[in-house]
C-alpha cells in the first residue's frame, strides 16, 4: 500500500484525471465493512492534500466504527448521467481501494481523531472512448503499474 503521492509520481496523467473526477463534486461514496463482514456504503467528503487522500468522520458514526474495526475501504467518485444526445459528455468515474489509517487532527490535538489517511491498494478510472462506442477501464496497482482494457 502507498500514499496517494506515490500514485501521482508513478502515473501523473492518470492520477490527475482520477483526482479531477473526485474533486468535481463534494460528496463521494465510501464502502466499509460491518463487524459481521457485510458491506456498508455511506456518503463522505474527501480531500487530496500534501500527497495524501484524507477522510474525516464524526465521532460515533457507523463508518468510523467500521474503519476502526476493519480498515479496508473503497471510495467512489460522484457519478453523473451523460446527456442522451451526447453520450461522450460523460466525464467517467473513479474508484480508490485501500486501507484507512487513523491520524491525529493537528487543529484539535488531544481529541479522538476520526480522521483517516487512505493507503492506496488500487485505483480505477472508467470512461468512454472517442467516439463513444467502447468503455475504457484503466487500473493502477502498486508493483503492477497501469493497465488498460476496452469493452
Amino acid at each position: 500500500m502507498v500514499r496517494w503521492g506515490a500514485v501521482e509520481e508513478a502515473e501523473p496523467t492518470f492520477a490527475a484525471r482520477v483526482r479531477q473526477l473526485f474533486e468535481a463534486h463534494k460528496h463521494k461514496t465510501l464502502a466499509t465493512l460491518r463487524r459481521d463482514g457485510s458491506p456498508r456504503i455511506s456518503g463522505i467528503e474527501a480531500e487530496f492534500a500534501d500527497g495524501e487522500l484524507r477522510l474525516g468522520m464524526m465521532g460515533g458514526s457507523v463508518k468510523l466504527k467500521d474503519l476502526r474495526n476493519d480498515p479496508r475501504l473503497a471510495l467512489h467518485s460522484a457519478t453523473v448521467d451523460p446527456s442522451e444526445d451526447d453520450p461522450s459528455s460523460w466525464p467517467g468515474e473513479a474508484k480508490i481501494a485501500g486501507r484507512g489509517v487513523e491520524v491525529a487532527d493537528p487543529d484539535h490535538p488531544g481529541e479522538p481523531p476520526g480522521r483517516f489517511r487512505v493507503d492506496v491498494t488500487e485505483v480505477v478510472l472508467t470512461y468512454l472512448s472517442e467516439p463513444p462506442h467502447r468503455l475504457i477501464i484503466e487500473s493502477w496497482v502498486e508493483g503492477r503499474g497501469l493497465r488498460r482494457w476496452e469493452r
